[in-house]
């Protein structure tokens, strides 16, 4: 009997150049991101025959504006040559965010020409409405907790914001090496246990991703503290939590979280913190007055 090798075994068959190991990644790569995108999400219509999960090859070349049998060779690992235009072209098409069209341009051996593009999902509208609701703290997350966007009040809930750089805005690396995010958490070392298990939920879907296992890797070098969680196997799904912080600004906070998707469940989400008492909704009026002095 004859057995066919995976995709990501074939990718990393022994023997295969580096170009080669490349080409099979964004192959894998962009398939991936293809099948987790409903047509609605792209204004297409669904229609009654659809058998892809997500998107068909022809529905992004037409989004791309790229042939369908040069990007049928794309995702067959072919060596065709890819410009940057391209690139950026099938990054919009496919709603990468900002790591995503990141690990786009280094699989393709490119020059990002927007690198600092902000996520697709990331419209003016969903920027409005963050703005809107102040002085409830929210933001943007995706499903590897990077922070795609965030209100003001968000920007002060448990650290400047703004000193952080943009390629560190993640809750997972705040967690763990950010001083003033850690001090603004009560029970640091049981809330740092609880995202690690969510954590790993999500990348159970993510194990064969570079930019995964990247932040997996910056991780357990930057923290003995994560390597010990990240060893107990645990793992908890998404959901609402009561949490107390300690803003440096305002004091004591106690909030609801809540988190709104805004496409499947994988993707990208809205994560509010409603205060759960009058003295909190005080104190964060407070910390927007604050901020909006800072701003004058």
């Amino acid at each position: 009997m004859t057995t066919m090798a995976t995709p990501a075994a074939r990718t990393a068959a022994p023997g295969r150049s580096e170009p080669e190991i490349r080409r099979h990644e964004l192959a894998n790569f962009l398939r991936s991101r293809r099948e987790r995108i409903t047509p609605e999400q792209v204004g297409l219509v669904r229609g009654r025959r659809r058998r892809t999960p997500g998107l068909r090859r022809e529905e992004v070349a037409q989004l791309s504006a790229v042939g369908v049998t040069w990007y049928t060779w794309l995702e067959q690992a072919r060596d065709i040559q890819v410009s940057p235009q391209v690139l950026d072209a099938l990054a919009r098409a496919l709603l990468l965010d900002r790591s995503e069209r990141s690990h786009l341009f280094s699989l393709a051996g490119a020059a990002d020409p927007a690198p600092g593009t902000d996520c697709p999902h990331i419209t003016p509208a969903l920027r409005a409405m963050l703005r809107q609701l102040e002085p409830i703290p929210a933001c943007v997350q995706n499903s590897r907790y990077d922070i795609l966007a965030h209100n003001r009040t968000y920007g002060r809930l448990l650290c400047d914001m703004d000193a952080v750089a943009p390629e560190d805005r993640n809750v997972m690396l705040l967690a763990y090496t950010n001083e003033q995010w850690r001090s603004s958490v009560m029970d640091t070392a049981e809330v740092a246990r609880y995202l690690t298990a969510k954590f790993r939920a999500s990348m159970a879907d993510h194990l064969a991703e570079p930019s995964w296992k990247d932040l997996l890797g910056r991780l357990e070098a930057a923290s003995p503290e994560f390597r010990e969680n990240w060893a107990r196997h645990e793992v908890v799904g998404a959901g609402s939590r009561s949490k107390i912080f300690r803003n440096a600004w305002v004091g004591l906070l106690r909030v609801e979280t809540t988190d709104l998707w805004l496409g499947p469940a994988a993707g990208p989400r809205l994560v509010s913190y409603a205060p759960r008492d009058e003295e909190t909704r005080e104190r964060l009026e407070r910390l927007q007055e604050l901020v909006r002095a800072a701003e004058d």
